[in-house]
């Protein structure tokens, strides 16, 4: 088929998608609700089904007051049941795949269930989708003249007593249909290498060769590909070696402390970047209007949303609450039930609403990711922000950070303590700091309370790492790859004392 042939029926087939989203930006509570009967309906002569006697649940009443509220390691033992070759537990039909995911709060794995249907309706699909907002708000747009960049994990599917697991990416470009596959580079086979630094030259000196009009991947691991790119290729810019590239699908983590780098690498005023919110257990929202800072909840994905307020979560009030009941500018972690099996299950993200018509999502860090050893409720938002803020007005650049919390002795008070890689550093490192806790406390009023007077907290602490820390630490703990993330705020102190004794 030639590009221009599939271009133009691409193009149709996505256009034609948008008429269905519309459906549910205009009835969200009546396709949420519909989504999740269809579950229980379906799942029903499951022994979870059988269990909790999903038959006889006609409403979302009904459903939050039978089952619970479960964390993966409440689920691991019937996942674990079923990855030894039993089926039919908590979802019908055969779970072979498994996507392994080590988080960074938890060294121990996890294995998500991906059923047939998870990867049809709710991956792909979203794919798809993603593609149909992006040329429904870009008219013009040539994307599928060209290939789209995509980068993702580093890690090959690999078996046990029958099934499979690996990174998503690895699972979602092992099962890609032809349309997908055709569309984009690398080749699969350089796509599932395993060894990151190979990989990366492999990626190199393929793409390099294309025509390419798209770049999709997580910020932090995309922009060492790209920084390669322009070092192998001895251009100043990415236009000067796609001069037709577009658009940069992202997600993964906050884009907030590489966009100005990426400005330079891409120095047109036109080129899009369009986020994503995806994760191991299902893909979730979409940004659906250019130069937008929120993202669209995708509600037709065979995933039902419930919501805990941040503020009673872990509590004896904790509440689950369906999508129609939550409020605007309030920080919520998320539930979801979904057509891989999962039920009432805690991801560990946390979003804050935007918008209510449609719903509008940000994604504003994990449940276990803040520091809030001392009541000031710092969340990855706050952070990002505050780190932005400063960048700008020091004309720094972060290439990657951690922090915790510096505990009481008796002696001394509280503070937090950060270690920051600059790609470019502050001329003076105290200022920076002064300017981040200003920026932090007018960003978080709980954390200006304790700031107030040095009364519980004391100024934050900063440390320059030397370069090439971080990626050093992801290479010991065997994270290198389009997957992992950098864990950004703790409440204990493992992470940055690793750190800073790497750091020397």
């Amino acid at each position: 088929m030639s590009i221009p042939l599939f271009n133009s029926i691409a193009s149709w087939l996505l256009k034609k998608r948008y008429h269905q989203i519309e459906l549910f930006l205009k009835y969200p509570e009546e396709v949420q609700e519909e989504v999740l009967l269809n579950l229980l309906e379906f799942a029903e002569d499951t022994e979870i089904g059988r269990q909790y006697d999903f038959e006889t649940i006609n409403n979302y009443s009904t459903f939050k007051e039978r089952l619970p509220v479960v964390s993966y390691e409440e689920f691991e033992p019937i996942i674990e049941r079923t990855r030894k070759g039993e089926q039919n537990l908590f979802w019908p039909t055969t779970v072979k795949l498994f996507a392994k995911s080590s988080g960074t709060t938890n060294a121990k794995s996890k294995f998500i269930p991906v059923s047939s249907e998870a990867l049809e309706d709710c991956h792909y699909k979203s794919g798809k989708d993603l593609l149909c907002l992006y040329l429904n708000n870009n008219e013009n747009s040539q994307l599928f003249t060209g290939k789209s960049l995509r980068l993702g994990g580093s890690k090959e599917l690999y078996e046990d007593n029958g099934s499979f697991f690996g990174d998503l990416s690895a699972i979602l470009i092992d099962n890609m249909p032809l349309w997908a596959e055709f569309s984009s580079t690398p080749s699969n086979r350089i796509s599932l290498m395993s060894e990151w630094e190979t990989k990366l030259d492999a990626i190199i000196k393929e793409s390099i060769k294309e025509n390419v009009t798209s770049l999709a991947g997580v910020p932090s691991w995309m922009l060492v590909l790209l920084n390669n790119v322009l070092q192998e290729t001895g251009k100043d810019h990415l236009f000067q070696v796609w001069e037709n590239l577009e658009v940069y699908f992202h997600g993964g983590v906050s884009f907030s402390p590489y966009k100005e780098q990426y400005k330079k690498l891409l120095p047109r005023k036109k080129f899009r970047y369009y986020e994503i919110y995806n994760a191991s257990e299902g893909f979730f929202a979409i940004q659906d209007r250019n130069n937008a800072d929120d993202l669209l909840l995708m509600l037709d994905y065979g995933i039902f949303y419930e919501f805990i307020p941040m503020d009673v979560y872990g509590s004896e009030q904790q509440d689950c609450i369906p999508l129609w009941d939550v409020e605007l500018g309030k920080n919520y972690a998320i539930i979801i039930t979904t057509n891989s099996g999962l039920w009432r299950y805690k991801i560990g993200d946390t979003v804050r609403f935007t918008s209510k018509s449609p719903y509008r999502v940000r994604v504003t860090g994990r449940t276990k990711h803040h520091i809030n050893v001392f009541g000031e409720e710092l969340i990855i938002e706050n952070a990002e922000e505050a780190l932005k803020m400063v960048c700008l007005k020091t004309n720094t650049e972060i290439k990657d950070y951690t922090a915790g919390p510096v505990f009481m002795d008796g002696k001394e008070k509280g503070s937090h303590e950060w270690i920051v890689e600059f790609r470019k550093s502050p001329k003076d490192l105290n200022y920076f700091t002064e300017l981040f806790d200003n920026a932090l406390k007018s960003l978080n009023s709980d954390y200006e309370a304790k700031r107030y007077n040095n009364i519980t907290l004391e100024m934050p602490k900063i440390h320059m790492a030397r370069e090439n820390l971080f990626y050093d630490w992801l290479r010991i703990n065997d994270k290198l790859g389009g997957q992992h993330k950098i864990p950004r705020l703790s409440n204990k102190r493992e992470y940055i004392e690793e750190l800073l004794r790497m750091n020397g």
